[in-house]
């Protein structure tokens, strides 16, 4: 058997002991549901939409890490059906096709409890997107409060500037960028003269990315290695 077949096989075998099924919902545009049939949340999930083709299949993958809507959720920008999925629980999410003939193909999840199941260089991708994501956001909370302890004012904000400044050609993480934009955005109002109404603003922000990384230590191991 050539190694892709071997791969695809596997990956099947494994699908079909997940305790998350998928079907192409009819009468809608381009949706599946996803159910939960295990007795733990599901806080990360990984399928495809597979459609056979004149020449085989082609394959749409969908993945989603929704860990942190454990802080997030109920948030006005946060999203519904970003959230995690309950034991028992369906939830219909959009895709870009889902033509006549497709099928739900469930690859990997995590469990609440921090298990990861299925094929097993998803599984890994969603720990180590996890860890770099808690190590970005320990980052922002270090050097805000870093900042704030010994800093006030404008002079605080300008601080927080300087060392949230993106670096060109660098990849930027999601942490970084939303605090440096939130820094920019409170330096202009601390200068028109809002300074102690800015600086509690941004302490409720740290707050809040504090309880992030928390969120993200803990969900960021996975169970059993």
């Amino acid at each position: 058997m050539h190694g892709t077949a071997a791969l695809t096989v596997a990956t099947l075998l494994l699908a079909s002991d997940l305790p998350l099924t998928g079907r192409i919902m009819s009468g809608t545009d381009n949706r599946v549901e996803l159910t939960n049939t295990g007795s733990q949340a599901i806080t990360a999930w990984n399928f495809a939409v597979v459609t056979p083709t004149a020449t085989g299949t082609h394959r749409e993958v969908h993945s989603a890490d929704v860990y942190l809507s454990e802080v997030t959720r109920g948030l006005p920008q946060s999203n519904e059906h970003l959230d995690w999925l309950g034991p028992g629980q369906s939830r219909a999410l959009p895709v870009d096709a889902a033509p006549a003939g497709a099928t739900v193909h469930i690859v990997a999840v995590v469990l609440e409890d921090g298990t990861g199941l299925g094929e097993p260089e998803t599984v890994a991708a969603f720990f180590a997107h996890r860890a770099a994501e808690r190590d970005e956001l320990k980052k922002v909370v270090d050097t805000f409060n870093a900042v704030l302890q010994t800093t006030h004012g404008v002079a605080a904000f300008e601080e927080l500037q300087h060392r949230f400044a993106s670096t060109a050609g660098a990849e930027e993480s999601v942490p970084h960028r939303s605090a440096r934009e939130a820094v920019d955005a409170w330096l202009q109002k601390a200068k028109a003269g809002n300074a102690d109404d800015v600086e509690r603003s941004a302490r409720s922000y740290v707050a809040f990315v504090t309880r992030q990384h928390e969120v993200a230590q803990k969900h960021a191991t996975r169970r059993g290695g």
